[in-house]
Order: C-alpha cells, then structure tokens, then sequence
C-alpha cells in the first residue's frame, strides 16, 4: 500500500447518505473527513455524495456517480479519492483502476494519521499491527496495482499470485513478533502500573480535539503537545498531581472518532488500560461543535466496547469561550446519561483557563471520596486536624 504523497496533495471526498441518515449528518461526516486529511497535509478539491439504499459491491457509490468523479479526478490531476467508508478488496481494486489514483478508506486514513503521531515504541508497534491487519485482506489489490505499475501481464499463476502468498506468509509473521512485543511492553506497563501503589487514578477522554491535553496542561502544568487538529497526540501521558496534599494520577489518553477502526481498538486496548483502571474519567467535550450529542455517543460506546462505561464521569464542558453569552447562560447542554455514570458537569474554557477551578474543586471532591475509601483512617487524621 502506498503511503499519502504528503503535503500538497490534492483529494476528493466521497460519502453516501443511506435511507436512514440525514443529510446534515452526512455534511458533519464529510467535514470531520476533509479535516483528517487536512491533518496529513492533503488539500480537499472537491466533495462528492449520493443517496443510496446500500453501497454498491463493484464502486461503492453507483456506477454513474463513479464515472463522474473518475472524470474529475483526470480533468483536476488529482492524486487521491477518499472515501468515507471502509471499502473491501474488489471495491479498492475496481476504483483504482478507474480512477488511475490512489484510493483511501476513513479507516486507513486514521491509520496513516496515527502512524505519523505516534512517539513511543508502544503506540508505533499498536499501529502497525492494526496496519498490517488492515492490508492482509487486501494484498490482492496491491498486487494488481504493482503489477500494472511494472508492465506485467497479470496473468493467473504468475509471479504476482507468488508474491501475494509470500507476502501473506510475511504479514502473518509480522503480527505474531507485533503481537509478541506489545505482549511484552503490557507486561512491563502492569509492573509499573502496580509500582504506582494505591493512588487514585483519574483518565482524561473525550472526541478528538475536544481539548483534553490542553486541559491536561493546566491541571498539571506540563507541556504536553496541544494543537487544533485531530490526533495531535496518540500516546498515553500520565502525571502525578497533589491537589490539598492528595496525590493522584491524571492520565491524557488518545482521542476517539466515529468509525474508528476496529484493528485500531484492539490494538490500543493495552494502553487504553489507563481509562480501564481508572476510578474517576473526566470526559472532555466540544460543546461548540454541534455535532457534540454523536460524539458522546461514540466516545461511549468506546469506552462500553473498552468495559469502562460504568466509571463515574465528570463532564467538562469545553470551548464555552466560543459560544454566545445566552448559549452559555441558559446552560443549554443536553448530554443522554442512559447509566447515570455523570456525576458533574463543569463548563470551562481551558484555552482561557475559564471555570478551571470550579473543575477542580470537583474533581477533588471525586478524588477525596475514593482517597478515603483506600485510606480511611487518613480521613480521621485530616478531621483531628482541623
């Protein structure tokens, strides 16, 4: 599979609006795609999308509306057609040939932007082994593609067919070293984990770019890298913070999105532990975006699919900075809680450093009340004192 061209590209989006889905959905789908691949530095040129009952197993989208953006593709000298949906092995094979460019699905997408962000040995092995897992089923296709690119015949029984089982043989050797080695860095993660001792543990989460490692960066004065795009850190953080002489852990985990890729879950779900363990989340949303309801939905279905939907979560309320003085007044959050696991909800706005303290008396409030469960008599102590 071939790597992004990089910064300058130029893309079209594509995305269909199926029998249930309305059309502002499928807008707020198609601009959360156009900023990923902002994100890799690809300039979006067009977008296109059509309604359809169910995708089309040859294109996708329908045979015209491929036509159609083939033409463009040629007309424009675009380098890339992204489409909004994961897309089998044929469907992959039947565009690129069509279209005489690279094809790319949301999910190997999100796979390139974590391969590019990711900092540690850890992250890096969790994505190439969702990478690797991804291209197994589609080496076919990559082998047409290699196959035309170097004149040859493609002809059943060739080399190509040779190749593709020889590359099966390697993919399938590399995950077993990739899953062995994440094996390894788990175990070592659980030593150190139980090194910690008997602190509370507190995990940032939330849609990605909604502000948690800004937040992060107030609540323990780090320098954690905080930038107004998708992704801007993959990798866990973990600082130790003492607020009124209780220490506990804070923990800035990566980002979720919709239609995160499945590969890319298992394989995070080792460092995820740290939402897993955790005994308060602090689950930071954009209220700016309109969009925040779906993306709190899909943060907890994540975090369900992790086994963490049950922990007991305050809300923050972020980029209140952004909205309009009645918007912020009315308190006009609607946030389902079908398992009340909300204990708080705290609009801030940590760009601004706005309500922060309010956050944090209630986190320590959600701190305390878990502090003095491991150490209840550290509770009668602090009482004699005052």
């Amino acid at each position: 599979m071939e790597a992004i061209k990089g910064k300058g590209s130029a893309a079209v989006l594509v995305g269909i609006t199926g029998a249930h889905q309305p059309d502002h959905t499928t807008r707020e789908y198609l601009d959360e795609l156009r900023f990923l691949a902002k994100t890799l530095g690809v300039e979006t040129r067009e977008v296109f999308t059509q309604k359809v009952d169910r995708p089309n197993p040859r294109y996708f989208v329908g045979s015209g509306k491929a036509e159609e953006i083939a033409d463009y593709v040629k007309e424009h000298a675009i380098d890339l057609v992204i489409f909004d949906d994961d897309l089998s092995p044929s469907q992959l094979r039947n565009l690129e040939n069509l279209m005489e460019c690279q094809i790319y699905d949301r999910s190997l997408l999100i796979l390139e932007i974590f391969l590019e962000r990711a900092q540690t040995s850890q992250a890096r092995t969790q994505v190439e082994l969702a990478r690797y897992q991804y291209l197994m089923p589609r080496l076919t296709r990559m082998w047409t593609h290699l196959e035309r690119q170097r004149g040859g015949t493609g002809t059943r029984g060739g080399a190509g067919e040779k190749e593709i089982e020889t590359d099966r043989r390697n993919i399938r050797k590399q995950i077993g070293v990739l899953k062995r080695k994440l094996e390894r860095i788990d175990r070592q993660n659980v030593t150190q984990r139980k090194s910690r001792g008997s602190m509370v543990r507190v995990a940032l989460v939330g849609y990605t770019n909604a502000g948690k490692s800004t937040l992060m960066n107030l609540l323990t004065g780090s320098h954690i890298l905080a930038e107004d795009r998708l992704f801007a850190t993959v990798d866990t953080t973990v600082r130790k913070v003492v607020l009124e002489g209780i220490p506990f852990l804070l923990s800035d985990t990566v980002g979720f999105i919709r239609k995160l890729p499945h590969h890319l879950i298992e394989s995070f779900k080792s460092t995820l532990n740290e939402v897993v363990e955790s005994d308060v989340l602090l689950h930071v949303i954009d209220v700016s975006n309109p969009a925040y309801p779906d993306h709190v939905q899909a943060v907890n279905q994540t975090l369900t699919e992790l086994g963490a939907g049950d922990k007991r979560t305050i809300l923050v309320l972020n980029k209140i900075d952004r909205l309009s003085e009645d918007e912020t007044n009315q308190n006009v959050f609607t946030v389902p809680d079908e398992h009340n696991r909300y204990v708080a909800q705290c609009p801030v706005s940590a760009i601004r450093r706005t309500g922060v303290s309010e956050l944090r008396a209630r986190l320590l409030q959600e701190v305390k009340r878990v502090h003095y469960t491991i150490y209840p008599n550290a509770e009668s102590l602090d009482t004699l004192s005052v």
